[in-house]
């Protein structure tokens, strides 16, 4: 016999069966916190024009890493973690370093920094180009990449 419960955040009724077989056991064993450095701030020399290279200008990074939190909220041990002050840093280190033409290769980049960690399950990377060469008003220019770790 299958029991019924009601669901009241969605205002419908589930069976035991339905919700064991809509969340499997790997799922349900996940658990996942965001960490996030925003508005991290770096003098690069990256774009398409020889006067950008050559003078550079400031980027703007955001950067968000999902991963498991529990084993540092338990141990309360920023080995248990991604450290964001290093992440900064390397971050900091990329856009600081070797010129590329276009931000979205920048962003690519920065994305696969925060993968390096093995315990980070999903990226997200925002660049911003604040002092882009457009010859008309504007707030910001920005390409965001989000990279997941295959299952």
């Amino acid at each position: 016999m299958t029991s019924t419960s009601p669901d009241t955040s969605a205002g419908t009724s589930l069976t035991a069966s339905s919700a064991t077989a809509a969340v499997s056991p790997a799922a349900a064993l996940v658990a996942s916190g965001r960490i996030a450095v925003t508005g991290l701030r770096v003098r690069g020399h990256h774009g398409v024009l020889p006067a950008e290279c050559e003078l550079g200008q400031e980027f703007v990074v955001d950067a968000a890493v999902w991963l498991d939190t529990r084993p540092a909220a338990a141990s309360d041990d920023v080995a248990a973690t991604v450290d964001y002050g290093t992440l900064a840093q390397t971050l900091a280190g990329i856009v600081a370093g070797e010129p590329v033409n276009l931000i979205e290769t920048l962003a690519h980049r920065l994305a696969d920094a925060c993968l390096a960690d093995d315990r980070v399950l999903r990226a997200e990377v925002t660049v911003h180009k604040p002092a882009a060469p457009i010859p008309l008003p504007f707030t910001d220019v920005a390409v965001t990449v989000t990279r997941s770790r295959r299952a």
